[in-house]
């Protein structure tokens, strides 16, 4: 197999930014200034080529390649407990986008390197992001790699590319048909992509921001090692937090699902899958929880410096 190097780094400069913001989902406020060291990120998200180096160098299985133990699932059917990942599956046309599960299915046998399920392969997908991927599973790259993953106010720092206050990580416009901008969902979600969406697309298939980074916007959401909080904390705080990082463990656990136990990451960035109808959710403002052992086909990542 062809070695394939780590992504180059980009500089980020220290700076003290608006962090969030106060005129979208309730989970991005409250607005309000941080400052950031500086840092090096890395230019694109990581690949199924760069991922599979790592695994052939370290011989790591993944989360979604792991068996399951019947004794942390009590009760769960036993096709339930396979190796396997949540694979996206367009639907055959319009549904109620208020249940997720009508486009969302378990599928034993997905993994990183079987991204739609059994018979698949990342063959003619080596240069698309690595998908389907837990929280253990990026940082077990980024120790290799002699990196780390990047906190909540260093993703955001960096997706913004210097551009304060601006809605998207490329101005405060939408993008025009003339000028595409980002890999997310473009046509009927999620039944009906416009041709060329409704998929990863390779890294860097879109013009970086300022900062000379790609696809902070869409193509796929990113981990972060931030655990999650409904909304940012300090708020109303007179000074801008140096380096912030996310709450305590505890914080993180979802109170509307007392029965999962499973703390969540915060999530950056979007995907192919953010629709304006449905999840815009490609802006540097946007953040979500995802449960630490769970991959989607939709999650990946990319690493910062570990260099102070």
């Amino acid at each position: 197999m062809e070695t394939v190097t780590v992504t180059e780094l980009r500089q980020v400069p220290a700076q003290i930014f608006t962090m969030g913001s106060d005129r979208h989902y309730p989970e991005e406020g409250p607005a309000h200034r941080v400052e950031v060291d500086a840092f090096a990120i890395e230019a694109r998200q990581v690949t199924n080529a760069q991922y599979a180096t790592f695994v052939e160098d370290t011989g790591y299985r993944t989360v979604a390649e792991r068996p399951l133990d019947p004794a942390e699932f009590p009760g769960a059917p036993a096709e339930n407990l396979q190796p396997g990942s949540m694979v996206f599956v367009p639907t055959p046309g319009p549904v109620d986008l208020r249940h997720i599960n009508q486009w969302w299915r378990w599928t034993p046998g997905a993994s990183w390197q079987h991204p739609d399920g059994p018979g698949s392969s990342t063959a003619g997908r080596r240069d698309h992001p690595v998908v389907h991927i837990a929280h253990e599973d990026a940082q077990a790259y980024a120790g290799w790699a002699g990196r780390a993953l990047p906190t909540e106010a260093q993703w955001e720092a960096a997706a913004r590319g210097g551009l304060e206050h601006t809605e998207f990580t490329w101005g405060d416009h939408a993008e025009s048909d003339e000028k595409r901008l980002a890999n997310y969902w473009h046509g009927d979600f999620p039944w009906r992509a416009d041709q060329g969406y409704g998929t990863t697309a390779p890294v860097a298939s879109y013009p970086p921001n300022p900062y000379g980074l790609f696809d902070m916007a869409g193509n796929v959401w990113e981990w972060t090692d931030d655990w999650y909080a409904e909304g940012h904390a300090g708020g109303h705080s007179c000074c801008a937090p140096r380096n912030p990082r996310g709450p305590a463990v505890e914080e993180s656990y979802d109170a509307r699902q007392p029965q999962f136990r499973t703390p969540r990451k915060v999530i950056k960035g979007g995907s192919f899958l953010c629709a304006d109808s449905y999840c815009r959710r490609y802006r540097p403002a946007a953040r979500r929880p995802h449960m630490i052992d769970t991959g989607m086909s939709h999650i990946g990542f990319r690493c910062v410096s570990s260099d102070d």
